[in-house]
């Protein structure tokens, strides 16, 4: 018991060292975000007709600080998913060792990849329609806070989300999840991922759409990419229980 005390204490003191290593990540981060604040959002108002007002001194600040911390999330990814994993890999054997250490990259480049999805394709779409919607009706003027948070609701949690097949195939490998189990959650799954989009979209149908069928096409890739990987791992698991069969007729004969 006294044993068991100890190794549960120096996991969490280990746990604690790589969080605070992936939290002092963000932080650094988010200071050289805010250090090219003005370009990056220069380059965000490029294509902006107006200009964005301000209701007092310190909602520019408050509009920098979130702009700076999407940097920083992006940034810190990779150290985040490097910190799980030197903290997981002592359990696992070396092949999910490489191939789980191959999945870091990957994540930094599908959360990029959902930012951009949502700020290049469906941000313009639902801007474009909502604006029309006030045309020759209402003078249109945006506040910098709200403009950017609306900007963040549909484009950050598709950085998040773009993420679910590589964690689903990463949950396949470490055998936790199989194609079955995803099947069979279809229906379940499916109407969380509704719920999710209506939650993150701004009250309109336009939006709601162009938010759920992304999600539930996200959610079939997902079960071809962990069909793909229960299969890799099941052929890797019959050669390896072949390889020690054989070892073992070999050392009977000798």
């Amino acid at each position: 018991m006294k044993d068991r005390n100890q190794q549960l204490i120096g996991h969490l003191e280990e746990l604690r060292s790589r969080a605070i290593k992936t939290v002092l990540a963000f932080i650094g981060f988010l200071i050289v975000g805010m250090a090219f604040m003005k370009p990056i959002y220069g380059w965000l108002i490029r294509d902006l007709d107006m200009k964005l007002a301000i209701l007092g001194p310190s909602e520019i600040l408050w509009v920098y600080v979130m702009i700076a911390a999407v940097f920083s999330l992006a940034a810190t990814i990779p150290v985040a998913a490097y910190q799980i994993w030197r903290f997981v890999s002592p359990g696992l054997s070396p092949t999910e060792r490489k191939v789980t250490l191959r999945f870091i990259p990957a994540l930094f480049f599908l959360f990029i990849s959902g930012i951009g999805f949502g700020y290049f394709l469906l941000f313009p779409i639902v801007l474009n329609f909502l604006t029309t919607l006030s045309a020759g009706q209402f003078e249109t003027m945006f506040t910098a806070e709200k403009y950017f948070r609306f900007m963040l609701h549909l484009t950050l949690p598709f950085g998040l989300l773009f993420e679910m097949p590589l964690v689903i195939v990463f949950l396949t490998v470490l055998g936790i999840l199989d194609p079955a189990k995803l099947k069979k959650s279809r229906r379940i799954a499916y109407f969380l991922l509704i719920v999710i989009s209506v939650l993150i979209t701004p009250p309109d149908f336009l939006s709601d759409v162009l938010v759920i069928l992304p999600l539930l096409l996200l959610y079939e890739v997902s079960i071809t990419c962990s069909t793909i990987a229960y299969k890799k791992r099941a052929s890797q698991s019959t050669e390896s229980h072949a390889g020690q069969e054989n070892l073992v007729l070999r050392s009977e004969k000798t």
